[in-house]
This record gives C-alpha cells, structure tokens and sequence, in this order.
C-alpha cells in the first residue's frame, strides 16, 4: 500500500484527473451497458464503482447524460477511426475488397463488447435531445464516409455516377441492424466474419445498382 501510494503522489494532476476519467468512463460502461441500463443507474452508484466523489465526477462530466454521451462518443470514433485506417491499407480500385475491409473493421469494433453494443443502441435513444444529437452526428458521419467513398469509386468509373446519399443512409442503418442482432444474440458470436462477408456483399450490390 504504501508504494501505491508514493505512486500516486508522483502523478501530476492532470495524470490523477485522467485516471479519475478513466474510471468513470469503466464504471458507465459497466453501468449503463449493464443489466440496469442509464435509467436504474444513480450518479451515487456511478461515484462509488469508480472510487470518486460526486464533486469529481460533476467537475468531469456535469450530469448521468454527459457520461453517457462520452462513451456514445468514443466507441463511434473507435469505429470510424477503424474504417478509416482499414480502407487506406487495401488497393483503391478493389470496390468488393474495400467494402470488406470496412465492414470487418467496424464490425469488430462495434462487437468487441455488449456493453459497448448496448450503450450505443440502446441507452442513449430518447434520453434526451443531447443525446440524440450525439447518436444522430455519428450515423451522419458514417453516412458521409460512405457517400465519400462511393464519389471516390464513381470518380474512377467503378459505380455509375447517381446520388447515393440515400443509399448511404440505408447502408448505415443494416450496419446497425446487423450489430443490434449479434447484441442481443450470443450465437451470432461466432458469426461475425460472416457477417462482414454479407455486409460487404450488400454494399457492393447496393451501390453498383443503377
């Protein structure tokens, strides 16, 4: 214990305020991705699993709703971050290839945890218009790293040259369809692959439609 604590007194307090994030953002996620959802889970119980006091925790975040958006927040950057980073490792001509390599990478963000899954969702629907703005910026973003994609692709002559917003926007919600499945259905665990295959497949095929 007490090398822990002269540990602790070496931290700066920015090092100690980012610890006391860190926890915070464990304990919503164990929280509201839990069995008690956002609704059954009080500022009190969120203070006492991180090992906080309330004072910390409004210092940090000011209310239950902006805890939950944060951790709306990084999962969905995780996310983008992650196609992202897989679309610029694979040949920029291949459409099929390019349209797995995206899915896999957001699918195995997106089913990396059901806790995850679940405060994504699930929590953050209809709490409030913060909320809702949170949830509705990271589908528009996805929407426009499709749409983006898809100008890139008609550019190249590989797609024919139409609007694809509205597909785009279909794209997005399979994708979260898809993830709400395997959320609430353990067998599908070992059919995620699979499902970046059918993804993949549904992409293609929507966006060389005519």
């Amino acid at each position: 214990m007490a090398t822990a604590g002269r540990q602790y007194g070496k931290q700066s307090a920015d090092e100690r305020r980012a610890a006391r994030r860190a926890r915070m953002l464990e304990a919503g996620l164990d929280a509201f991705g839990g069995p008690q959802g956002f609704r059954g889970t009080t500022i009190e119980a969120l203070c006492t699993a991180a090992g906080v006091s309330t004072r910390n925790f409004y210092e940090e975040f000011g209310s239950r709703e902006a805890l939950l958006v944060a951790l709306h927040d990084e999962l969905n950057e995780r996310a983008t971050a992650a196609v992202v980073t897989a679309l610029a490792a694979v040949e920029p001509l291949d459409l099929h290839a390019r349209a797995h390599a995206a899915c896999s990478a957001y699918l195995e963000v997106m089913t990396s945890d059901r806790r995850w899954a679940r405060v994504a969702l699930v929590e953050t629907v209809g709490v409030s218009p913060e909320a809702e703005a949170a949830r509705q910026a990271a589908i528009d973003r996805f929407v426009a790293l499709i749409e983006l994609e898809a100008a890139r692709l008609v550019e190249a002559g590989l797609l024919p040259d139409r609007d694809h917003h509205l597909t785009a926007v279909a794209l997005a919600g399979a994708l979260l369809g898809l993830v709400n499945t395997w959320r609430t259905d353990t067998a599908w665990d070992a059919r995620v692959p699979a499902v970046a295959d059918e993804a993949a497949r549904l992409i293609v095929l929507a966006l060389t439609a005519p």
